[in-house]
Parts: structure tokens; C-alpha cells; sequence
């Protein structure tokens, strides 16, 4: 077995997180702890969460260090150096530790607009009461399933969803991420068709599993872990055209096309927005060549574009629906694929083709249960339009503003892409508004893109006050252009050799002869 990689492999003395001496001489004992040292760093760990540990300064100092130590150490490392709460952070990196609505506080009292809504999992805010509520409540009831007996929470959110849902989707099968949720969408285009391939669109974000993988649209996630699924096609986003005249190969190839996949707007390429005839036009090729369409509706969905699902700007209904993130509330994971009955019906014979321990689960179902009631209760789609466009018109103004910065605006409800000449600009602008206790982050698929993705209930003071420290960091980042824009020229000046009198004597007898 492989020994441990650890940077020091001397012994090494750990910094109390509590400050009393039995956790100190515990924790002062070198690597690899005994049995009995992670008995006792837990039992400290345990004091923090449960709120036991009084929160003093030196306390606050030792947790954001240890977290740093073990972020470093024990849990993928490299991820710190794409941490602006690290790089950008001055004395003490952010360490997120309570939040609610849209304000995000760090362990030493730091508060964030949080614009980022943990990329699309915050629909209806942080900690939204009723949600939490009914998540303690089952907590306290039964946490997870038996596993054989029924639990009704599953089968109230079911019928939920196949009320709320467009068309005849109806049948539900729930688990707790978005790429879950696809790879049970793949699986049941196979089954229900009895073919293998999927057409794809560049740009498409589906998850990181296997299946999931093999059709996302961008190489840098997919060549690393090649070969992936065979028969996957990829045809431009937006384009019905070349979607239909990849159809018509693949038919005339003799290729098996289970499904189409894509995401009515584009989440993680940059809240990219089709042109208004695309989804219509790929639902009638999907009718007219025979195959389902299946909608990523992962981070579109729950009211985040203005629609409680994006397609529903469309009037576009799937064959299979993908749901996620916004899904659980913000409190719970929980992500689900939806189905007609009659496609569902290739299930019915052996259900558990396909399923999940934790799927499903009472705390998640309840979760999702308050999410929806929120949602329609507090019209979260509209609030979503409303604001959306708000934002939008701010936007577009300082597009017209900062046209060197800030290159294009698009997007759908509050889900924002502002796309900027280049990656570095795009670091420089989320950078400048993290120092200004705003949060927001580039797109996985687009370095240049920086999404706007906030609670759905956000108010339209704390966008204001966004707008105005967006303000501030783009006149930061223009006075900085031009500064830059200056030296360049001043660096190119001095780079000119320096004419000597002989030959500037010259040059001026030519040009009196040239004027005579």
C-alpha cells in the first residue's frame, strides 16, 4: 500500500482548533493519528458544529488555518489555487460560515451579496424557513428510508412534479445530483428505443459521471478520460440547421440515434440563449426522425429563466426532463428524471434497472416538497423575469460604457452571463467584486463568461448595491487599461533610436526641398 503523501513526514506539532491542553497535547502528536486522536480531534470538530466551541478570535484564526492545512493536504489538491476567497482574501482566506436570504457571512464576519446562488442551487435563497423547517421536521421524524417499507414524501413530491410538469411527463425517479439525473435520462432512451447513439450540441454541460461525460461539449473535460460512450454526435448549439443535417447522415449511415440532448438555454457555456424558432424546430426533428428529446433543465429549471421550466418559453415539451440543483431547496441535495408513462412502462417489468440508495430520501423529498410550495407561493418565475430584465438594461448599459471590458450581455431571467474580452479580465472583474463583498463566478465551459445566478427572491436593493460595486471595479479596471496603455506607448517611444543631428539636418533640407 502506498504511503500517505504528506509535506512534512517528520513529526509535526497541529494547531488547536479549541485551545484546551487535552485537545493540544492530542493534536500535538504526530501523523498518522492512533485511533484514539481521531476520537478526540472529532469530538472537538463536533463542538464547532454543534455550536459548543465558544467562536473567539484565536479560535477563528485556528479553524481558518487548519482548514487550509487540510483542504491542502487531504482533499483534492490543487483546488485552493482557483479559490479567490484564498487568493484574494488578504490576512484570512473566506471561510463560509452562516448565510441567509442572499447574504453570505465568512468565520470573521465578512458579509457577501451572494450573486453566485451556489451556482443555481439557491433559487429560493438561503436557509429559506419553511424550507428548513420541513427538513427538521422529518429529521426528527425518520432521516432516510428503511429501504422497504413506502414513505409517502416521495410519492407527494412525484405528484407534485408530474402536476407542475409540461405535457404528459409524469413519472418520476429522484436521486441527488444533476449528472444522476442525466445518466438516468441516457438510460431510459436506450431502454424505451433499443438504440445506443446521442446527439449532442458543442458547448453542453451535462455532468462529469461517465454517460454524463460522454456528451458534454467541451474537449478539456471529455480527453482526459477517453474512450467514453461510442455513437455520441455533436452539432453547433442554436443551429437546427446542422442539428437536421446531422440527422439525415446518421439515417443514411444507418446509425441508431436514441436521443437528443440539450439545455434550453446554455448554463455553464454562458447563459447562452437559442435563437427563438431552435427548440421548436429540434422538437419537430425529433418527431420527424423518431427519436426522443431529452431537456437538461438541471439549472434552468425551478423558475430560474422566468418559467417554472425553461422550455415552457417555447412551448416545447420533452420526452424526458432532467431536474436538479434548485430542486432540493437549497437545503437538501436532490435531482430527478422525468418521463411520459409510456416510455416509463420499459421500467415497469424490473424497477430496479435503475435506482439509488440514497435517491429519494425522506430529508431531500421534504426538501423539495417546501421548494416547490415556495416557489409558486412567493411566484419565484416572475420575480425571476422581472428582475432579470432589470438587471439586464443595467447591464446592457455598461456593455455601451465599457465596450474594451465588458464585450457582450446575455442570458434569460437571473440567469446572467457577462462576457468579457478575456479570461483574465473576466478573474479581474470577479476578483475586484469579491474585495467589494460581492460574489459571482466564471462558467465551467466559458473562462471569459461571468455568471449572474442569485436568489430568485433577491431584493432589488441588494442588486443595486451589486450594480454600483460593479460600477466601481469596471472604473477600477478601465483607469487600469489605460495606465497600461500608456507605459506600452511610453516602452514603445523609448524603443525608437534617437535621431542624430547630422541626420535630422538631412531629413529637415529634404523636406524644404520638397516644399519649394
Amino acid at each position: 500500500m502506498d504511503e500517505k503523501n504528506r509535506p512534512n513526514p517528520e513529526p509535526q506539532t497541529h494547531t488547536s482548533v479549541g485551545g484546551s491542553p487535552d485537545v493540544e497535547a492530542c493534536l500535538a502528536l504526530p501523523k498518522p493519528w492512533t485511533k484514539e486522536q481521531v476520537i478526540c480531534n472529532s469530538a472537538e470538530y463536533l463542538k464547532i458544529v454543534c455550536g459548543e466551541r465558544k467562536m473567539t478570535d484565536a479560535v477563528k484564526k485556528h479553524v481558518i488555518k487548519h482548514t487550509l492545512e487540510n483542504f491542502d493536504d487531504y482533499f483534492n489538491r490543487g483546488f485552493l489555487h482557483y479559490r479567490k476567497s484564498v487568493a484574494e482574501a488578504e490576512d484570512f482566506a473566506a471561510i463560509e460560515w452562516t448565510g441567509e436570504g442572499s447574504i453570505i457571512e465568512d468565520m470573521v464576519g465578512r458579509k457577501f451579496i451572494d450573486c453566485l446562488g451556489g451556482f443555481g442551487v439557491y433559487n429560493m435563497g438561503l436557509r429559506h424557513p419553511k424550507i428548513v423547517a420541513a427538513v427538521e421536521a422529518q429529521l426528527r421524524r425518520m432521516p432516510l428510508s428503511s429501504q422497504e417499507l413506502l414513505d409517502p414524501w416521495r410519492g407527494f413530491l412525484a405528484e407534485l412534479l408530474g402536476e407542475l410538469a409540461p405535457g404528459d411527463l409524469q413519472e418520476c425517479f429522484f436521486i441527488n445530483n444533476g449528472t444522476d439525473a442525466v445518466e438516468g435520462a441516457l438510460k431510459l432512451a436506450r431502454l424505451y428505443t433499443k438504440k445506443t447513439g446521442f446527439i449532442s450540441t458543442t458547448g453542453g454541460f451535462h455532468g462529469k459521471s461517465m454517460g454524463s461525460l460522454s456528451v458534454m461539449g467541451r474537449a478539456v473535460y471529455r480527453k482526459p478520460f477517453q474512450p467514453l460512450l461510442s455513437n455520441i454526435h455533436f452539432v453547433d448549439y442554436g443551429d437546427a440547421k446542422d442539428m437536421e443535417r446531422e440527422l439525415k447522415k446518421l439515417t443514411d449511415l444507418g446509425e441508431d440515434i436514441a436521443a437528443i440532448i440539450l439545455e434550453p438555454v446554455q448554463g455553464e457555456a454562458g447563459a447562452v440563449v437559442p435563437p427563438d424558432d431552435y427548440l421548436p424546430r429540434i422538437r419537430q426533428l425529433c418527431d420527424d426522425f423518431g427519436v426522443l428529446l431529452i431537456l437538461d433543465e438541471v439549472q434552468t429549471g425551478m423558475g430560474r429563466t422566468g418559467k417554472v421550466f425553461a422550455c415552457e418559453h417555447w412551448n416545447v415539451v420533452p420526452d424526458i426532463l432532467c431536474l436538479g440543483k434548485a430542486l432540493g431547496g437549497g437545503v437538501m441535495p436532490l435531482s430527478c428524471f422525468m418521463s411520459t408513462p409510456k416510455i416509463w412502462k420499459e421500467m415497469e417489468d424490473n424497477p430496479f434497472l435503475h435506482s439509488s440508495t440514497f435517491g429519494g430520501n425522506p430529508l431531500a423529498c421534504a426538501a423539495g416538497i417546501a421548494a416547490i410550495n415556495v416557489m409558486l407561493e412567493e411566484d419565484l418565475p416572475q420575480q425571476a423575469a422581472d428582475k432579470g430584465q432589470y438587471l439586464m438594461k443595467r447591464l446592457r448599459s455598461f456593455h455601451a460604457l465599457y465596450p474594451d471590458i465588458l464585450k457582450d450581455v446575455h442570458g434569460k431571467g437571473l440567469l446572467i452571463g457577462l462576457e468579457f474580452a478575456d479570461r483574465f479580465t473576466g478573474y479581474r472583474v470577479a476578483a475586484g467584486l469579491f474585495r467589494r463583498g460581492v460574489l459571482v463566478a466564471g462558467t465551467l465551459l466559458n473562462a471569459r463568461t461571468l455568471r449572474i445566478e442569485p436568489a430568485l427572491n433577491i431584493s432589488y436593493e441588494l442588486l443595486d448595491q451589486m450594480l454600483d460595486r460593479l460600477t466601481d471595479t469596471l472604473k477600477e479596471i478601465d483607469r487600469q487599461f489605460d495606465k497600461d496603455a500608456k507605459e506600452r506607448s511610453a516602452k514603445d517611444k523609448e524603443k525608437k533610436p534617437a535621431k542624430d543631428e547630422t541626420q535630422q539636418k538631412a531629413e529637415d533640407d529634404a523636406s524644404l526641398v520638397k516644399a519649394s
